[in-house]
């Protein structure tokens, strides 16, 4: 796979057969990073034409050294192992007020500068050497050579001594220690320390290091990590992906959210652009992102270059300079090959109505025609490897939206850029080798004009499989297809038309049942108390929980029951004298199985029904307990089942997103699960903490979770789970990755799973991506987004359920319903239920 997909790397895998673990997963990392082959070869090739110190220069923020240095070696070390020598410098603010916190001493700062004394110098001194050496020794464990430069770099005057105490005002930098290090083969990592002519040690703001940097070096990056991964746009929320400077910079600085801090940041940034070259650019990202923003054409974080002037020409004799017009239109690959020249298509030009768009030099140009269907045509868009390389494109693109509010353009199928042109569109058709997309045509009708007009002027190849890929239709923005003579609709051999394991509606049983609640003091078991309250034939006889013992029961009103605590000797009597029909275990995991031996070693009739709502039985391998997901498992085995394993709340989410293609699977599906802080329990921990949660996200358990271990035993397949804990209370949303054996469109996977789907009361099939706000306090399932990559061979879906209900008191509501024969939705709220 790897030599298939980059041939023309040796470097690199000349570095990945010899080196050891840490490299291999760096190579991994890049596969996972990457848009396209294109991109990343570009972006090596281009990375490596300048001298290596002339590649980065990296700013590190003090916080990420501390909270996430592992991801942030790994990165450095996937730079190191392809042969790129970022210069590294970090900061140290966060370690520094702790450190200062310790000795007894409180932060004084003035006009945002840090005022430091002699004994603040000395733990700024000391931290910087320790997160320093943090860092080089994280590295060196990834197989990295790296050298501590802790000082002979900057040499600074004071800035204020009066006022600020030791703190310095760069006024050289030193080269030769940093060239040193890469010319040895190992990464050089700074600190921001500089020093006076006499040797006097001063801090200086890292930020400001890293600009001077920048300047002796001229690098083509300059990249601030930090948490926030860009800058945010305060009006929208949403993180800017470029800013072109000499094309937004005055505008941007009137906007309302630009203040403060955010305006300083991107005027310290322009200044020091106007004194590089026009190739430099700023990339202000997450230390996750770090090789997207380096190795992909849409990046991660937030771009910021000097760029040039966006143009628009209405008529050739708007183009000041010719030669350049001539320049950009060799591209067009017609023009290059000889089937047409340049002058003939400048005299076509003269005859219709278009719109010019590009930047100054022409490093990008398209053209727009009018069109006689109403829809813009985009008859050209040419750019140079600078253009892609600097992301004018995408500045090109957006001018062209702001004109034309709906656009129609044909790119070949095998154009390295067609993963690109993707993402700007909402529809596309491919027919023999070519690609019609479209953006801002909304209507069914208008949709399928364009498609005949393209397939019209197709000119037909007769194809030797009409069953192949290339005659597939692909229409990403509409939720119906229409299948005509020159559309082939792909079926696949193993979709569901009907639902195997039907639901049952109704069942026989119409006696009153008893049920025992052993460990009801929880969440889960407040709400299936309060479906037991509602349904017609349950009833609450018994209640055990040691704390509450004593206590009424809350929210149940068919009759007065108390908190018992109750012990071994009474659930075998409870058992023997046949007094209960449904135990529910709502214990902690590996807390219930004396319980459970006692009701099974009890004399009697033995026909009660056991529900374990913990993980002590979900990996049963001796048959006698039923995996109870009825949806996805037999509802018959359910009926018959004595002792029942309820599933956990993220497995059933995550099996309901994964279990109807897991035939069409390679690769290991990967699930960013979060969950509200009920699922932490009533228990006081950090992960139920309200305060502590507000504006943050816990990552737990980042391997091997209990769950993990579940869906990937449940599935027959092996899946990767991380679990995190958000601020809200009840609620999960489940973003899945699944890799694909074959190319599939995102209207193909979603119809497999309206087939199968399509009679289960709780599991709703949605065309957007579901949001976790709809879903509390819901008793269902929903699957949607369905979002296909360029490529085809990986899908994204997205998944919410709530903990509280679906994930466990729900589910063993509808495990009681069918062991008891009863109707299997007896008790389920229907105004709760969500419906597709």
């Amino acid at each position: 796979m790897f030599q298939t997909r980059f041939r023309s790397l040796p470097k690199l895998f000349s570095v990945y057969r010899r080196n050891n673990y840490s490299t291999r997963s760096t190579v991994i990392q890049l596969l996972n990073n990457i848009g396209s082959k294109r991109e990343v070869e570009q972006y090596l090739k281009y990375f490596t034409s300048v001298s290596q110190q002339q590649f980065a220069v990296i700013k590190v923020g003090g916080a990420i050294i501390t909270q996430k240095l592992p991801e942030l070696a790994s990165c450095l070390a996937f730079l190191y192992h392809v042969g790129l020598y970022p210069i590294v410098l970090h900061g140290t603010g966060p370690q520094i007020n702790e450190l200062l916190e310790n000795e007894g001493v409180e932060p004084q700062y003035e006009d945002g500068i840090r005022i430091t004394d002699e004994k603040t110098m000395s733990v700024v001194r000391k931290c910087f050497l320790e997160q320093n050496l943090k860092l080089v020794t994280a590295l060196e464990k990834m197989g990295v050579r790296a050298r501590p430069v802790t000082a002979g770099v900057f040499s600074a005057d004071y800035l204020n001594k009066d006022k600020y105490k030791l703190v310095g005002n760069i006024s050289s930098v030193n080269k030769a220690p940093i060239e040193a290090s890469i010319q040895a083969g190992a990464l050089p990592i700074l600190t921001s320390l500089a020093e006076t002519a006499s040797g006097q040690i001063l801090n200086v703001n890292a930020d400001v290091a890293a600009g001077e940097l920048a300047r002796v070096f001229e690098p083509l990056k300059i990249v601030y990590l930090n948490e926030k991964g860009g800058i945010i746009n305060g009006n929208t929320g949403e993180k800017i992906s470029i800013i072109n400077l000499d094309e937004e910079y005055e505008d941007l600085l009137k906007e309302s959210w630009v203040k403060y801090g955010t305006k300083l940041k991107i005027k310290e940034i322009r200044d020091l652009l106007m004194h590089l070259p026009r190739s430099s650019s700023v990339a202000i990202i997450n230390v996750d992102d770090l090789q997207k923003e380096l190795f992909t054409d849409s990046g991660a974080g937030t771009l910021i270059r000097r760029g040039y002037k966006l143009i628009i020409r209405e008529s050739l004799d708007e183009f000041q300079q010719p030669d350049l017009l001539r320049t950009a239109l060799n591209r067009d690959s017609d023009i290059s090959s000889g089937k047409t020249s340049v002058a003939s298509f400048l005299r076509e030009l003269e005859g219709v109505s278009f719109k010019a768009y590009g930047d100054e030099p022409l490093e990008v140009l398209a053209i727009v025609k009018e069109d006689k269907s109403g829809v813009p045509k985009l008859d050209k868009f040419l750019a140079s490897k600078n253009g892609w390389l600097n992301n004018v494109t995408d500045n090109i693109f957006n001018a062209i939206k702001k004109g034309n509010s709906s656009l129609q353009w044909v790119v070949r199928e095998d154009d390295p850029n067609t993963a690109w042109f993707f993402s700007k569109s909402q529809g596309s058709f491919s027919k023999n080798g070519q690609i019609l997309f479209w953006y801002g045509v909304e209507s069914p009708e208008d949709v399928d004009s364009l498609i005949q007009n393209f397939s019209k002027n197709v000119s037909y190849i007769q194809s030797t499989d009409s069953s192949t890929s290339k005659a597939a239709s692909q229409t990403r923005a509409y939720h119906t297809m229409r299948k005509t003579s020159s559309q082939q609709i792909r079926t696949f051999a193993t979709t569901c038309n009907s639902n195997p394991n039907p639901p049952i509606r109704e069942g026989s049983n119409k006696k009153k049942a008893k049920v025992a609640l052993i460990g009801a003091r929880g969440y889960t078991g407040q709400n299936l108390i309060t479906m037991i309250d509602k349904h017609p034939y349950l009833e609450i006889a018994h209640v055990s929980s040691r704390e509450l013992q004593g206590q009424k029961l809350q929210g149940y009103d068919k009759a007065n029951i108390v908190y018992e605590n109750l012990q071994i000797e009474d659930i075998n009597r409870l058992e023997r004298n046949g007094e209960i029909d449904v135990w529910v275990m709502a214990l902690p995991n590996g807390v219930c199985k004396p319980f459970v031996d006692a009701i099974e070693h009890a004399d009697g009739p033995k026909t009660s029904k056991i529900i374990d709502l913990s993980a002590d039985y979900r990996f049963d391998t001796t048959g006698e307990w039923i995996y109870g997901l009825p949806e996805l498992n037999s509802r018959q085995a359910i009926v018959k089942a004595r002792k029942i394993s309820n599933p956990g709340c993220y497995a059933t989410g995550a099996q309901v997103a994964i279990k109807p293609l897991v035939d069409y699977i390679s690769g290991v599906p990967t699930i960013f699960g979060v969950s509200g802080y009920s699922g932490a329990g009533t228990k006081p921990s950090p992960k139920n903490d309200v305060k502590f949660l507000n504006n943050n996200l816990i990552p737990y358990s980042l391997t091997d979770h209990i769950h993990e271990r579940e869906i990937s035993a449940q599935l027959g397949q092996q899946v990767a789970f991380t679990p995190h804990v958000a601020q809200w209370f009840q609620g999960i949303s489940h973003t899945i990755s699944i890799p694909l054996k074959e190319k599939m469109t995102s209207r193909d996977i979603r119809n497999i799973y309206q087939d199968i789907y399509q009679d289960e009361q709780l599991i709703t099939v949605s065309g957007e991506a579901p949001l976790v706000k709809d879903i509390s306090g819901k008793h269902g399932v929903v699957v949607g987004g369905f979002a296909v990559n360029a490529a085809q061979d990986r899908v994204v879906i997205v998944a919410t359920i709530d903990n509280l209900l679906k994930g466990a008191a729900t589910q063993c509501l509808q495990n009681i319903n069918l062991a008891m024969n009863y109707g299997e939705y007896e008790g389920i709220p229907d105004d709760l239920i969500i419906r597709g």
